[in-house]
């Protein structure tokens, strides 16, 4: 395997200038995908109850399901 001269690979190419990139922020879109995405942390215990999606799924439209009749025969 060739080695990579470490002082080229961090050179731009001369047509290339550094003020052609404008300014650079790091994480500019962190809170829109924040704000946007529906990941959920599962903690540990509850990931090894429920190891894929499609468990945790299920489990909920169970809960909900349980839910709503619950409420059905309360209300009355």
């Amino acid at each position: 395997m060739k080695k990579v001269n470490a002082e080229i690979a961090d050179e731009l190419r001369p047509e290339y200038k550094r003020s052609d990139f404008g300014e650079l922020v790091r994480g500019k879109y962190a809170d829109r995908v924040k704000n946007e995405s529906n990941v959920v942390l599962l903690e540990p215990d509850i990931a090894r109850a429920f190891p894929t999606d499609e468990a945790v799924n299920k489990a909920l439209r169970y809960l909900l399901e349980i839910a709503e009749v619950s409420t059905r025969l309360t209300s009355r």
